[in-house]
Formats: structure tokens, C-alpha cells, sequence
């Protein structure tokens, strides 16, 4: 059976990574020559074997006039262990065992298997006594059990490189964890001293093609004892199929390889994998500058630890996956109740921005809601218009953008310093995104050699080399966030769903409280112009003009106030500023000339103000002065009747406060969170205000916002307590 050349090219073919990529590494016609190779088929027929197999296991005649495994001359625990194989087999696959074995002088460790139907039988020469062999099972006993105390990643593989190299023997044993890119980096290093050190450094994806890191997968542990080795090919009857060896100990590995290895100085070396989830996450690379064959069971032994290790990784970053998304889902609720209760979205979601941060992994948030665009975090105001521009033209609910080059290309140099940016539209209707970024990372990388490859014309034709150089090579890295982890994205579309909801939740109820707020003005301006039409009725018939002109006048009064509700509500529903100039102004007249109105309005009110001579603040006065009227007018519609309204204000270093309270039940706790709410019947059966909206308390809130205030109600027996606060500095939004 003569082995394909699998490594001949056309030289006039292009010469690209496909050449590396491609190579048929699982089937090389050929295996290491510490050890031979026999191939039985479901009769326990000699289908294949290694040509160096006659004479290391000394048959008695050529293989080609041999056929069953009665007369091949193996021992009969041998023969025991193939024919159990095949009674093992299911689907064509058996799980290895191994068996201590002598043919001569010379001491074997053989390993048989099945795969695709056929038993593989590998005879692996041991070198190392077995007293000195048997003297591994405690130390690997005892670095198993370290493995298991390591409480985070970072000691897990530090502990682990040590521990296989005391059990191997090893020059350099290094723990090499993959990064999302697939590139690598070593992370934790044991090595001699006299050797310098790899810790820290990068090795590029192309490293190790596709289909190495499926072997890698399938078959956790590779050695190759001498880097200078002859491939021993293996040969079979006629018709005999390429052995695929993905799963074989012997396995001949690519000359790229092991060029590759002979370049950094290697002469032995030995690959664990830290396989987790079916995935390659990372690698325990062991490296020997002298030829070195580590026996099977010690091998074993080493897997057993990567396998623990595996575990342990799994389990820690589990713990802390499931920490993260619960601290989540702590943050979508507060999000969902901020949204649900409060009038402006956009302010609502900055209420929470901080803890949104957190949860995403991001350094700042941009909020856009109805043409509003909130901003939290030192992000400069060009660089969040240009994070809004910049989803205008998206068609999809999730943006994830990592570097610069993930911009449109006329935004690259808007997006400033903030290059990683995680978009979440909440709301299509009313243009709602929530814009989690990341910084520039500026990042030195310390690449194990320079990470691109060279074409070479070489013994085994023009191709893509190794590199023949792996002294440190720095890269500075620009232009390049964190990428936005699985974790992460997970937590923003959990974030996003909840969100969508309360977007739906809020234009229902908006439907509803038009449809409301067309019903009130239609029963509420009836009475008002019925009023206004009687009053003419009896100016037309000669009656009172005195009577008829005050009842004139109060319902046109009352049809004002209900206009300008209406339209103060539809400013801010659109994303409008209710106040108009803000200036130094004197609260305290503003105040009485407030209580005259209402003694004069209402004469049965009973209204007691406490306040200084003079109380100066930067405000918008008119809309201030509509902000306390409005309490006033709650306080005296909703208090018991007879019973007095007291109003206090008060200026001291932290602002101005001023309380109004009346003499009421205490409000229950789920009408208490929807206070500030549009369209609130609470006085439907009160006789006192028939025709109230609900919009006097949503109309205070908002102009106490815009001021930089606060509006809170408590209740301090008998008395409902509201209480506005204005700041030294009363802050002004855009």
C-alpha cells in the first residue's frame, strides 16, 4: 500500500492558506516510528498495518500470507482485547484500553480501539521502567486534587502547567487559552529558567487550521517524541481504504507542523486539549528542547487533569455567568418599572443607566426616544449625534459594532474615541434606541513572532510556511473595542424583549388614554358651552347682564384650563420643553398672589401660608406658579372638606422646598405609583371635581423636571403631604 502524497502541488497553482487548510492531516498514510499499527476488520482479519510492524512485534512470516489474528503470534491477552473490541463496537466506534505487553526485550504499551468498523491495534515502544511509571499515580492524585481547590481561572491554569510538568518532565509547559477571534494567547507558563519566556504572548488563528482543532476536539492529547523522525508508511491488501487516525496515538502529524515546531527550537512536544462544550477553549502546550516520549499512562493521567480541568473552568464561568444574568434580570425589572411609571422614556432609562452599564459591559449609554436624545457617561455631544445618525439607516432591532471599520464609513471619525457600540431599538414607532458603547481599546500585543505567514519554495513545493521566527513581535492595536461577549449579548436581547414589551404596554395605554381624553373634552367643554350658551340665551331675553357675565366667564375660564392642559400634555408627549424663560425671580409674592386667587375663586377655602419675605430662585415663574396652583387645586378637591390647606415654603443651602399638605386618608400604594400618570379619574366620584382630567399632578411633575426639581408625596397623619424641591442651580435641559 503505497502512502499519497499529499503534500505535492502544481506550481502553477496559487499559493494560499488552502494549502495548510486543506491538508488531509487525519488520514497521513503514515505514523511515528516508536511504535506499530495493526488493522483488523469485523472478522478479526488483518485488513492493515505499519511496514515496520513484522519485525517489532517479530512475526513469523510476512503479513501478506497472514490473515486472522490466531496467526499473527500475539499474546493471547492481545487477541482477547481485539475480539472484546469487536463485540464493543457500536456504530463502529469503541472506547480505548490498554494493556502492558513484551515481545522480546522490549516493553509495549498497547492500546486497541475501534473506528469505522475496524479495530486499531497501536503497539507504542515504553521506554521508562514500570516501577518508575507506577511512581506517577500519587503526583497526578495530588495535582488533581490542587486543581479542584483553584478558585479562579487564572490559578486553575497556573496550577495546571505546573502540575503536568512535574509529572512530565517537560522543558516548557504552557496553558494557552483562546480569545474570540480565535487567536491565541499563553496565559500561564512553567519552564526552565535558561528558557526565555512565552507568557503573554499572541499566536494568530492560522496557527491552527480548521481542521486541527477538530482533532484537537475528538482527540485531546498529541505527542511527538522526536521532531526529527522518519514517517513509518503503512501498506495493506489490496483494496484497503486510507486508515482514517484521527483517534490513533501514533498518528504521523503534518511536516507543516512540525516545521513549525522545529522553528521555535522543539524537538518533543505534547498537546492536552481544555475542551468544553464540544468547543476548543484552550490548549496545555508542553514543549522539550531533547527528543522525549511520556509512557501512555502518564499521558492518560494528564488528560484526566485536562478533563478535570475542563470542569473546573466550566463551572467557575457558569457561577459567574449566572451571577451576571441574574444581577440582570434585577436591572430588567427596574427598567420595566421605570417605564411603565413614568412619562418620560427617555428619562426613565437614564434613571437606570448606570446599572444598564454595568449589565452590558459598557463605559456609556445614549438614549433616543420620540426626536429626544438623553446622554449618560463622558461621551462628548458630536460623538452621541453621531452614534443616533448612525441607526438611521439600520433595518434590524440588534446593531453590534467592535471596531471602527463596523461604522458606515462616512461616521468612522464621528464615532470618536467610542468605536464598540451595541444598539437596542426598543421602539420603532417613536425612533427608540438604547445605545450601550465601549471605548478604544489601544492595546500592545505581544505576537510570538510576526503573525503573517511567507510563501517559500521549499522540499515539499511552493507554499505558505510556518514561521521561521518566534522572537517577540509587538503590535499596537487601534481602532478596536472589546468585543461585545456571548454573556453580554445574551443580557442586552433579554434587556431588549423586556423592553419591547413596555413599549407595547405604553402605546396601549396610550390608545386608551386617547380615546379617553376624546370622551372627558367631549362630555367636559359640553357643560361649559351649554353655560355659555344659557348665559346668552338670558342677555338676548333682557336678563341680568351681571349674572350672565360672570357665568360667561367662568366657563370660558374652565374651557381654557382644560385647553391648556390638553396642549401641555401634547408638548410633552412630543418631546417638548413646557417652560419658557428662566430667570431670578421672588417666590414669595408669587405665592400670595396664588392664595388671593384661590380666596377669591373659592371662598370656603381655608388656605394658611407660611414663608419668608423673600425667597429668590432661577426659575421659569409662570410655569413654577402653575406647578404649585395645581396643588393647591389637588389639595382642595381631594381634602376633607372644612378642613384648612396649609402651604410652607422654606430656602435653605440645599434649594428651595415647598410643601403644600391637606387633611385626606392616606393614598393606597398601588394609586400612589401611578399619581404622576395622565388621565387619572380619582375625583370621578367627587362632587368637588366632576371635570378633572388626572393632568395636574403628570403637568407639576414634568415642569419640575425640566427645572432640575423634584415632586414626592408622602403622608404624615392626617395629613397627604406633596412637596416640591428646587435645587440651588435649577438645571436646564436642551
Amino acid at each position: 500500500m503505497t502512502p499519497p502524497d499529499f503534500f505535492a502541488r502544481n506550481a502553477d497553482a496559487p499559493v494560499t492558506l488552502d494549502n495548510c487548510a486543506d491538508e488531509p492531516i487525519h488520514i497521513p498514510g503514515s505514523i511515528q516510528p516508536h511504535g506499530a499499527i495493526l488493522v483488523f476488520g469485523s472478522a478479526a482479519q488483518l485488513v492493515s498495518w505499519s511496514v515496520n510492524a513484522p519485525a517489532l512485534l517479530q512475526w513469523p512470516a510476512p503479513p501478506v500470507l497472514l490473515a486472522a489474528v490466531d496467526e499473527l503470534g500475539l499474546v493471547d491477552a492481545v487477541v482477547e482485547k481485539i475480539r472484546a473490541c469487536l463485540q464493543e463496537l457500536e456504530d463502529g466506534e469503541a472506547p480505548a484500553s490498554m494493556l502492558e505487553t513484551m515481545i522480546g526485550a522490549q516493553d509495549f504499551d498497547c492500546i486497541v480501539h475501534g473506528h469505522e468498523g475496524l479495530v486499531i491495534v497501536e503497539y507504542e515502544c515504553r521506554e521508562r521502567e514500570a516501577a518508575s511509571v507506577a511512581t506517577f499515580a500519587l503526583k497526578a492524585h495530588t495535582a488533581i486534587e490542587r486543581l479542584k481547590r483553584q478558585k479562579s481561572v487564572a490559578a486553575l491554569l497556573a496550577s495546571a502547567v505546573d502540575q503536568v510538568r512535574q509529572i512530565t518532565g517537560f522543558d516548557r509547559v504552557m496553558a494557552y487559552r483562546f480569545r474570540q477571534d480565535d487567536s491565541g494567547e499563553v496565559v500561564a507558563e512553567a519552564r526552565l529558567d535558561t528558557l526565555d519566556p512565552y507568557l503573554g504572548r499572541r499566536y494568530p488563528a492560522s496557527d491552527i487550521p480548521a481542521q486541527a482543532r477538530r482533532l484537537y476536539v475528538i482527540n485531546t492529547l498529541r505527542m511527538i517524541g522526536d521532531m526529527d523522525y522518519t514517517p513509518v508508511p503503512m501498506a495493506g491488501r489490496a483494496g484497503a481504504a486510507p486508515l482514517d487516525m484521527s483517534y490513533c496515538v501514533l498518528r504521523s502529524v503534518s511536516p507543516i507542523h512540525v516545521e513549525y515546531l522545529r522553528n521555535m527550537g522543539v524537538q518533543a512536544s505534547m498537546s492536552i486539549s481544555i475542551v468544553i462544550s464540544g468547543k476548543l477553549w484552550g490548549m496545555i502546550a508542553c514543549h522539550h528542547m531533547a527528543p522525549r516520549r511520556v509512557p501512555y499512562a502518564i499521558r492518560m493521567a494528564c488528560d484526566v487533569m485536562a478533563q478535570v480541568l475542563a470542569a473546573s473552568v466550566q463551572s467557575l464561568e457558569t457561577r459567574e455567568r449566572a451571577a451576571l444574568t441574574e444581577r440582570a434580570a434585577e436591572v430588567r425589572t427596574r427598567v420595566m418599572q421605570s417605564l411603565l411609571h413614568v412619562d418620560d422614556v427617555a428619562a426613565g432609562l437614564t434613571a437606570c443607566a448606570a446599572e444598564i452599564c454595568n449589565s452590558l459591559g459598557a463605559g456609556a449609554l445614549v438614549v433616543m426616544h420620540g426626536g429626544r436624545v438623553v446622554v449618560h457617561g463622558p461621551v462628548p455631544a458630536d460623538v452621541a449625534a453621531a452614534a443616533v445618525a448612525s441607526m438611521q439607516s439600520e433595518d434590524t432591532d440588534v446593531v453590534e459594532r467592535s471596531a471602527r471599520r463596523d461604522w458606515p464609513a462616512a461616521l468612522q471619525q464621528g464615532c470618536g474615541k467610542w468605536v464598540g457600540l451595541l444598539g437596542l431599538r426598543y421602539d420603532a414607532a417613536a425612533n427608540g434606541w438604547l445605545l450601550a458603547l465601549r471605548e478604544e481599546q489601544v492595546e500592545l500585543v505581544r505576537w510570538g513572532g510576526k503573525p503573517d505567514k511567507e510563501i517559500a519554495h521549499g522540499p515539499l513545493g511552493p507554499r505558505l510556511t510556518p514561521r521561521g521566527s518566534f522572537a517577540e513581535w509587538r503590535e499596537t492595536v487601534v481602532d478596536q473595542a472589546e468585543p461585545w461577549e456571548p454573556t453580554r449579548l445574551l443580557i442586552a436581547r433579554q434587556l431588549l424583549a423586556e423592553m419591547h414589551r413596555a413599549s407595547i404596554t405604553r402605546h396601549e395605554q396610550n390608545d386608551r388614554a386617547r380615546a379617553q381624553l376624546f370622551a372627558i373634552l367631549g362630555h367636559d367643554l359640553r357643560n361649559p358651552l351649554q353655560s355659555i350658551s344659557m348665559a346668552a340665551t338670558v342677555l338676548e331675553l333682557g336678563g341680568s347682564k351681571e349674572t350672565a357675565g360672570r357665568r360667561i366667564k367662568a366657563s370660558s375660564g374652565r374651557m381654557e384650563r382644560l385647553i391648556s392642559q390638553v396642549l401641555d400634555m401634547s408638548m410633552i408627549n412630543g418631546g417638548m420643553r413646557l417652560g419658557g424663560a428662566v430667570a431670578a425671580a421672588d417666590l414669595a409674592p408669587i405665592l400670595a398672589d396664588l392664595a388671593d386667587e384661590f380666596r377669591s375663586a373659592k371662598p370656603n377655602i381655608v388656605l394658611n401660608i407660611e414663608s419668608p419675605p423673600q425667597v429668590l430662585a432661577t426659575m421659569d415663574a409662570d410655569r413654577l406658579a402653575q406647578a404649585v396652583s395645581n396643588l393647591i387645586s389637588n389639595a382642595y378637591h381631594h381634602g376633607k372638606i372644612g378642613e384648612p390647606i396649609d402651604v410652607r415654603l422654606v430656602q435653605n443651602e440645599a434649594g428651595v422646598t415647598l410643601d403644600v399638605l391637606n387633611v385626606g386618608d392616606e393614598i393606597a400604594e398601588e394609586t400612589a405609583r401611578t399619581l404622576y400618570n395622565p388621565f387619572k379619574r380619582l375625583s370621578a366620584n367627587n362632587a368637588r371635581n366632576k371635570g378633572g382630567m388626572g393632568l395636574g399632578l403628570y403637568i407639576a411633575r414634568q415642569i419640575m423636571l425640566e427645572h432640575g426639581g423634584t415632586i414626592d408625596y408622602t403622608y404624615q397623619a392626617p395629613h397627604v403631604r406633596f412637596t416640591l424641591h428646587l435645587p440651588v442651580a435649577p438645571a436646564t435641559s436642551d
